[in-house]
């Protein structure tokens, strides 16, 4: 599975506050919650809370994606994420 071999090259770094670590928690609760949501479909508070981490990750990978294309290419092929949409 992809999740357990990235959480291993994350480990192995030690640095939770890089902006790739960030964006893969983000993407794990993101995950954990849509799944939550199919069961759950008027969890309100949970919508939000699905909202808002959904905002947070598309604003890291602008950043990352304005500092390091590369960088920000490899992190979405790894985590299966979508390229951001510009306005």
């Amino acid at each position: 599975m992809v999740k357990n071999s990235f959480i291993s090259i994350f480990s192995q770094k030690e640095n939770k506050g890089s902006i790739e670590f960030q964006v893969f928690s983000f993407t794990t609760k993101i995950r954990r919650l849509t799944s939550h949501l199919e069961l759950h479909k008027k969890d309100s508070s949970s919508q939000r809370g699905l909202r808002k981490i959904l905002g947070k990750r598309q604003r890291l990978l602008a950043y990352l994606s304005k500092k390091n294309i590369g960088r920000s290419k490899e992190l979405m092929g790894r985590l299966d994420i979508r390229e951001i949409k510009t306005r």
